[in-house]
């Protein structure tokens, strides 16, 4: 571990400034270890689609492992952030040295693909509202067993996310609210009221 971290660099980051930008080279793998980071691309007409959000013990630039290449998407801090950097001629060395950290890194890749792929899947075959409950569903902890959840993500982020926009967000959650499904809560807290009936909106 001591070597590990001899080798590691923290870099903080402030808010709305960039980790890195799409056609940025891909060398390193960033940890995440305070804050938060949106990663996200632009279509040709710039409109912003947001891919995933990350939190403390995320990473981003796993493909830099493996080749080098380039970034197609953005990584902007969303709040004060820290981030610990490795670049790809170490970490693959750790790699060889250390075979959980390689077993952690395709994990998370399998993570990553099917979550790519279920939400594939609701952008062609669900609707809005669709979307947005099942969204809220894994939100949910479930190693808490609690019914409240925090939205990771502003309702703009989140309508980048989800493919609509953030009118329609607080629209639905609205209705939610008015069908007895859910509670809307000051700081992005919600609170399930009634699982069954909000996934079969």
């Amino acid at each position: 571990m001591d070597e590990i971290m001899k080798a590691v660099k923290s870099v903080s980051y402030k808010k709305g400034e960039f980790i890195y930008s799409a056609g940025d080279q891909s060398d390193s793998l960033y940890i995440v270890s305070r804050g938060k980071i949106k990663i996200y691309r632009l279509s040709e007409s710039g409109k912003e689609q947001t891919v995933r959000i990350l939190t403390p013990g995320d990473f981003t630039g796993e493909l830099a492992l493996f080749r080098g290449s380039i970034h197609e998407s953005y990584a902007e801090a969303m709040e004060e952030t820290d981030v610990c950097l490795i670049t790809r001629s170490e970490l693959q060395d750790f790699l060889l040295k250390f075979p959980t950290i390689a077993l952690r890194i395709l994990s998370e890749f399998a993570n990553r693909l099917e979550e790519s792929e279920k939400q594939a899947a609701r952008f062609a075959t669900e609707k809005v509202e669709k979307r947005i409950a099942f969204f809220l569903e894994e939100c949910l902890d479930n190693r808490k067993k609690s019914m409240e959840l925090v939205l990771p993500m502003s309702k703009k982020d989140l309508a980048s996310y989800l493919g609509t926009t953030p009118e329609t967000i607080s629209r639905k959650l609205a209705e939610f609210e008015d069908a007895g499904y859910i509670r809307q809560l000051p700081r992005r807290k919600i609170k399930i009221l009634d699982l069954d009936g909000l996934l079969s909106v």
